[in-house]
């Protein structure tokens, strides 16, 4: 009996010194609670990586631009090539179409009209003219970056703006309108943005002398009707020349080539020379011509000469 009493004591013991079960149904609740947590956390995450937006919130939607397919040139041209997006309108179906970057550098009287008329001839092509000779353009460096950033992207529109796709767009620069002012900051430009310089200059000298005189001569005397020095300003004005001359056979086959007239009408004209100055002057004019090849020798650039482009008008530039 007292064994029995014994063991029966041990036994309660033991029962009474275990932990009591925890229950089953608040175990299914920290379980279902902790499910719900993970749910909303990994649903939120997913959310902002999918980047999805309510149809009813207005401007949220984010535009994804087209990436243009890279065109089919050479790997050392691809920094010269662009793709301008302007503020002033769209260029819709054109976006993709590459846009070069060029500056005729120059001085006056040195064909550089005459050779922009024959660039804007092309239907992709926009050469905008003299921008810097109003010289608030040119006043300091801030002013010329502005100018440039204008042209280059598309934003500035003159009569040599094209309604096609433009394909190369740029301006002609006399070296007098800022260029040898700011020379490094210029060239920096050119470089990280990828534009190429064409200088145009004429190789005789003493002619272009002359024609910066007769220009001269012009403007002072203020001439109308057909007696003007330097150039042609109408076909009226041709017409005029012409029915002044009375060798029948030089108008024939003069005066329907207009060109050619305005070399004549220049030809003939006569200026008063300072022969004191003149090695002076036309040394001073190669001296700037040869400083400026200097300046941007380290950019993309090619030299072009008035007499050779007028001899042959389909050479490769």
């Amino acid at each position: 009996m007292a064994d029995d009493d014994l063991c029966y004591c041990f036994t309660k013991d033991s029962f009474l010194g275990k932990a009591p079960k925890k229950s089953p149904l608040l175990l299914r609740m920290v379980v279902v609670v902790l499910l719900m947590a993970c749910s909303l956390y990994i649903s939120s995450v997913c959310l902002k990586q999918v980047g999805i937006v309510s149809v009813n919130s207005p401007g949220i939607f984010k535009v994804v631009e087209r990436q243009c397919p890279v065109p089919n040139i050479e790997p050392w041209e691809i920094p010269y090539v662009h793709y301008p997006k302007p503020t002033m309108y769209s260029r819709a179906e054109c976006e993709c179409n590459p846009v070069r970057y060029f500056a005729i550098l120059s001085m006056q009287r040195s064909g550089s009209g005459w050779f922009e008329t024959l660039l804007n001839n092309h239907t992709n092509v926009s050469s905008n003219g003299e921008i810097f000779s109003v010289k608030i353009r040119r006043r300091n460096v801030s002013t010329i970056v502005e100018t440039l950033d204008r042209v280059y992207n598309l934003d500035w529109l003159s009569s040599a703006s094209k309604n096609e796709c433009t394909a190369a767009v740029g301006f002609k620069w006399m070296l007098n309108q800022g260029v040898m002012q700011h020379p490094d900051e210029v060239v920096e430009y050119f470089r990280t943005r990828g534009v190429s310089a064409i200088f145009l200059f004429r190789r005789n000298l003493l002619r272009r002398m002359i024609s910066v005189l007769a220009n001269e001569y012009d403007r002072g005397a203020k001439l109308l009707n057909g007696t003007h020095k330097s150039h042609v300003h109408s076909p009226h004005e041709v017409l005029h020349s012409c029915l002044a001359d009375y060798r029948l056979l030089h108008f024939l086959h003069t005066c329907f080539d207009i060109s050619s007239f305005q070399a004549e009408i220049l030809a003939r004209y006569k200026p008063l020379i300072n022969t004191t100055l003149l090695i002076h002057n036309l040394k001073q004019v190669e001296n700037t011509t040869a400083q400026a090849l200097e300046y941007f020798k380290s950019t993309r650039h090619m030299i072009l000469y008035y007499e050779d482009i007028a001899k042959n008008r389909t050479v490769s530039i």
